[in-house]
């Protein structure tokens, strides 16, 4: 059927009321199914999967969509408003409900809309191609809707591929390294109204740092760290020339916290391993000073690039940070 020749008018709504609600529940079904096989399965990286991460919203999106226009007379615009509606829908389950943190939820967003608008286009596509009512269309309809459930157990067989990253940011700062040195070691009580404003923090709720304390000098000692939401852990100095580099292994062993997000963000899961960092300074001309910090951790999902994508912007702003609040104090101390 053309698309010109799709009727814009005369909807029968007759049985809407029971079709939605017997729709509703159906996908809601699914929906659990999916997320509670996923936690049975693979709890520690089943969530970034091409199964559920892709496949899952792709065929929850065209369901709805099919759901809201089962006579096929809606317009294109239509099919790509559902993955937001849904999207919507799933904040509102996932947070309250399911006790997702609000970071993983903002993680799988993109892929949310971008995969749910791939479904339900696709479903536009074979409905105007084959018709509501072949049944080659209802064969297409039941072996998409299978799909991500056959693939999930296949996929998380395979091994979880493994990848290393690393974060790095930098500052230029107006003063000496004698002024530097001491808050590359460790940092008093950070106010609030120092550092740099960022997405991460202010925006998608990463907590802050409050302030980190050197326990020792040189390689061995421990340094301390203490974030907001009651978040502490521990860094082991392995690298140390005074006035010049501090380095170490993060120590999440008998670290403490990271309630305020699930499980699949701890950096010391196996989903996500934050294993070392530190800070390095560079003399530059005129006095000035190039202090950069590094994070590197490994990843293993079956997403990878796209998790590492998110790496690069939550690592990066708290690095930015740190350093803002560097720079700020060792500039107002010269």
């Amino acid at each position: 059927m053309d698309e010109s020749e799709v009727p814009k008018s005369g909807y029968d709504w007759s049985g809407a009321g029971m079709r939605w609600m017997a729709g509703m529940l159906a996908l809601a079904a699914y929906a659990l199914a999916g997320y509670a096989l996923v936690d049975l399965v693979r709890p520690d990286a089943g969530y970034f999967s091409v199964s559920f991460a892709i496949l899952q919203p792709a065929v929850l999106c065209a369901f709805a969509a099919w759901m809201g226009d089962p006579h096929f007379r809606r317009e294109s615009r239509y099919y790509l408003r559902v993955p937001a509606y849904l999207m919507i829908g799933m904040w509102a389950i996932s947070i309250p409900v399911l006790k997702e943190g609000t970071i993983c939820v903002i993680m799988l967003s993109p892929i949310w809309l971008a995969s749910g608008a791939a479904g339900t286009l696709l479903l536009r596509r074979m409905r105007r191609k084959l018709g509501d009512g072949a049944p080659a269309n209802r064969m297409h309809a039941l072996g998409i809707a299978a799909l991500p459930l056959v693939i999930f157990p296949l996929e998380m067989a395979l091994p979880t591929p493994e990848a290393d990253y690393r974060v790095e940011r930098s500052v230029i700062i107006d003063a000496s390294p004698k002024a530097i040195w001491p808050l590359m070691r460790g940092m008093k009580r950070i106010a609030e109204d120092e550092g740099a404003f960022n997405f991460s923090q202010d925006i998608a709720g990463l907590p802050r740092p409050l302030e980190a304390e050197l326990e020792g000098e040189g390689v061995g000692a421990r340094r301390e760290g203490f974030w907001e939401k009651g978040i502490r852990f521990a860094e082991v100095v392995d690298r140390w020339e005074v006035h010049r580099e501090i380095g170490w292994v993060f120590d999440f062993g008998d670290s403490a916290g990271w309630e305020f997000t699930d499980a699949h963000l701890n950096p010391g899961s196996k989903h996500m391993q934050i294993r070392r960092g530190g800070y390095r300074l560079e003399r530059l001309a005129g006095g000035k000073q190039r202090l950069t910090l590094h994070t590197d951790y490994t990843a293993r999902t079956h997403l990878n690039s796209y998790a590492a994508l998110w790496g690069e912007l939550f690592l990066g702003d708290i690095s930015e940070n740190l350093l803002e609040t560097i720079r700020q104090r060792a500039e107002a101390q010269s």
